[in-house]
């Protein structure tokens, strides 16, 4: 691989999306089938409002119609929709809003009731899909039934945790959704495994397929930027690697 490719991979890897509240300016613009556009805005990292991640209106940003709480990722659905994926308990939750149909809600609702929850996101309005999928898939490919409404989107490339029985098992996962067709693909991550990396402290907060080569590639938090083999579950090399 050229040099040319790693550094078309680390264009591509900044603008992919990772998860709140770390990376939330990576999260897509939002604008309704009315043609209303949205903004995220941080709630910065004191206070009962820490840490908290939501959407508002762009002429009045101040006024949230959606909070996320940790770990939570938004993505575009065709349509004019809004996607968000999260984890959620044993499972991974993804939904989908129309941005035209939230409604807004007093701030001070929120002081203190993320930290108090396990709920990982706050809206006034139900989202118009909802549906979840556990995170001890075995590997390979999986049929999934996915609302009509996120059907347009063509793949997510989901990172996880994943359940290992030993110390040389992985710990992670990537989960592909191709949801126009209904499947999703459980990648182990083999080269991640708590003998090789400090589960918890390092982890893979987002990861993207390269249009060109069709490989996947990502971040390892505190380790660095990875290219992964053609099976998607093997390290080929490190893009960049952080020296400690």
């Amino acid at each position: 691989m050229t040099e040319i490719v790693t550094s078309r991979l680390r264009d591509q890897l900044s603008r992919t999306i990772g998860p709140t509240p770390w990376y939330w300016k990576s999260f897509p613009s939002v604008t309704s089938a009315s043609g209303k556009k949205f903004v995220w805005t941080h709630r910065g990292e004191q206070g009962p409002l820490g840490y908290l991640v939501a959407l508002g209106p762009e002429q009045e940003p101040d006024k949230p119609l959606l909070a996320l709480n940790t770990y939570c990722r938004s993505f575009s659905v065709p349509g004019s929709r809004l996607g968000v994926w999260c984890p959620e308990g044993r499972h991974i939750r993804l939904v989908c809003f129309d941005p035209d149909r939230l409604a807004g809600f007093d701030v001070a609702e929120l002081a203190g009731w993320f930290k108090q929850s396990s709920e990982r996101m706050y809206s006034a309005t139900a989202p118009i899909a909802d549906f979840e999928v556990p995170l001890a898939l075995s590997p390979g490919m999986h049929k999934v039934e996915v609302p009509e409404e996120l059907r347009g989107v063509d793949e997510l490339i989901v990172p996880t945790s994943y359940p290992a029985k030993s110390v040389d098992d992985p710990a992670f996962a990537l989960y592909v959704f191709y949801l126009q067709a209904g499947l999703v693909e459980v990648l182990p991550q083999k080269w991640f495994t708590a003998s090789q990396y400090e589960v918890g402290k390092q982890w893979i907060p987002r990861a993207a397929r390269d249009p060109e080569s069709h490989r996947i590639f990502g971040e390892c938090f505190g380790v660095g930027t990875f290219l992964l083999e053609e099976d998607g579950c093997r390290l080929d090399r490190w893009l960049e690697k952080i020296n400690h």
